[in-house]
């Protein structure tokens, strides 16, 4: 009984086990330890990956030093982000009031190209899905029909539920889209209309890094948008049933 009494006195006693739990909590709740403790802090030594090991206010410093580059560098990724989007934003205004002016369909795909093509791109490619639009004679324009069937192989590879992509394109699919260029690299494509059944819009580049995954698709968006309406000037829509 005694020795139960003598084992249990001794388990009581032991010191508590540290862990970095336990030295976080002591020193946010006693705060002016550094304080107290200057000189130690001077001799305390912080293993470094180049160096070996550095002292507590050099290890201090370097990571105030990435702290700021790394805020130098969010802004200047701001900065260049604004700068795209004003670009951007000047580019979708110029094509839009060009657009407006159009007297026909024919100069509306024409100013649609000349956009294109200002911007050092193969040009502009405009389908309309048959099951949509007018398109049989005597309609001008029915080598812009595109079947829903034969676009879905597209949409389910690259789109899902999405409606614009950004990148490459096999042969069979660039054979669909742009038949009579010879090389495409890459291509922004983006489906027509609120729920993307109306049509497709296809930007071509023979750069294959011009159009990524990944990139800001605001303009085709709202390309997406603008052009159906102005498109419903010239070409009636189907009924629906």
């Amino acid at each position: 009984m005694i020795a139960k009494r003598r084992a249990h006195h001794k388990i009581k006693h032991q010191p508590p086990i540290l862990n970095d739990d336990k030295v976080c909590e002591y020193l946010f709740q006693h705060p002016d330890f550094f304080i107290r403790h200057a000189q130690q802090i001077d001799k305390l030594r912080i293993p470094h990956p180049v160096r070996g090991v550095v002292s507590l206010p050099e290890w201090q410093m370097t990571r105030q030093r990435n702290k700021i580059k790394q805020l130098e560098n969010e802004i200047q990724s701001l900065v260049q982000h604004a700068t795209i989007n004003e670009r951007l934003f000047s580019q979708l205004m110029t094509l839009q009031l060009a657009l407006l002016k159009a007297n026909s369909f024919s100069e509306l795909l024409e100013h649609l190209n000349d956009w294109g093509r200002s911007l050092g791109l193969l040009g502009a490619y405009l389908y309309l899905f048959e099951d949509k639009w007018q398109l049989t004679a005597p309609s001008n324009f029915q080598h812009l029909s595109l079947s829903t069937e034969k676009f879905d192989f597209i949409r389910i590879r690259h789109l899902q539920y999405g409606f614009q992509y950004l990148g490459q394109l096999s042969p069979a699919e660039l054979t669909l889209l742009i038949p009579e260029q010879g090389y495409v690299g890459s291509i922004a494509l983006s489906l027509l209309g609120d729920f993307g059944d109306l049509g497709v819009l296809v930007f071509a580049s023979r750069d294959p890094h011009h159009y990524q995954p990944g990139q800001g698709t605001v303009l085709l968006e709202k390309l997406g948008q603008i052009l159906p309406v102005l498109i419903n000037r010239w070409i009636e829509r189907k009924p629906l049933c």
